[in-house]
């Protein structure tokens, strides 16, 4: 089974969205997946709740208060939608359960200083250290050709971890998230710019280069 988290210490930086669309790709190629909701708001569970019978079946693990349990044992893939505000001994529990680590950030000052500190604290774990899990940045709703993109895409630029690509601020995720459903399923003359945003976080996801060897 392989381990998939979305992590950031700072709320609101869009997990879950990227949890949800990440767990319909891999349910989309055929793959048996599972995901699991660290947040006790129930963000991927209340998505789940709403998805139709008709799409690609995804099994909702509630996370928030025993951890992980009773994901069926024939998942092939497993994501991880980490809570906010870890740090310490929970951050490095939580990381021991994941080889593959996607992490966004918002274009905000606020954002960009506490990913800053996250990433400090998240590249002196041990696993992380001796590449046991893999790591791999998105830029997150971000707008385009505006300073605070251009600032974020430079700090992201300059970190020693793979940067995959931006998402941008679109009502085609809301649009899907109330539905039960991810940018994949919309369609195409709706979402096809997403798709083409999402190519090089999927490839990279695919890739070797996102597994520990």
């Amino acid at each position: 089974m392989r381990h998939l988290m979305v992590m950031n210490s700072k709320g609101g930086s869009g997990k879950s969205t990227l949890a949800t669309n990440i767990a319909c790709y891999f349910a989309g190629q055929d793959a048996k997946v599972a995901i699991a909701d660290y947040d006790p708001q129930r963000s991927s569970l209340d998505w789940l709740a709403m998805r139709p019978d008709d799409l690609p079946k995804i099994t909702g693990v509630p996370a928030y208060d025993e951890g992980i349990r009773g994901v069926p044992r024939d998942t092939d893939v497993l994501v991880i939608d980490a809570p906010a505000r870890t740090h310490g001994g929970e951050m490095n529990e939580l990381v021991r359960r994941a080889e593959t680590i996607v992490i966004p950030v918002m274009p905000s000052p606020i954002d960009m200083k506490a990913s800053a500190r996250f990433m400090e604290e998240l590249l002196e774990l041990g696993k992380v250290q001796r590449q046991q899990a893999r790591l791999g940045m998105v830029a997150n709703r971000v707008r385009e050709n505006t300073l605070l993109f251009d600032e974020l895409d430079q700090y992201l630029d300059k970190l020693k971890v793979p940067y995959l690509g931006q998402l941008r601020q679109s009502t085609n995720y809301l649009r899907a998230y109330q539905r039960g459903m991810s940018i994949f399923e919309l369609p195409e003359y709706l979402a096809s710019p997403d798709w083409e945003q999402w190519k090089p976080i999927t490839k990279w996801l695919d890739s070797k280069k996102s597994q520990p060897s």
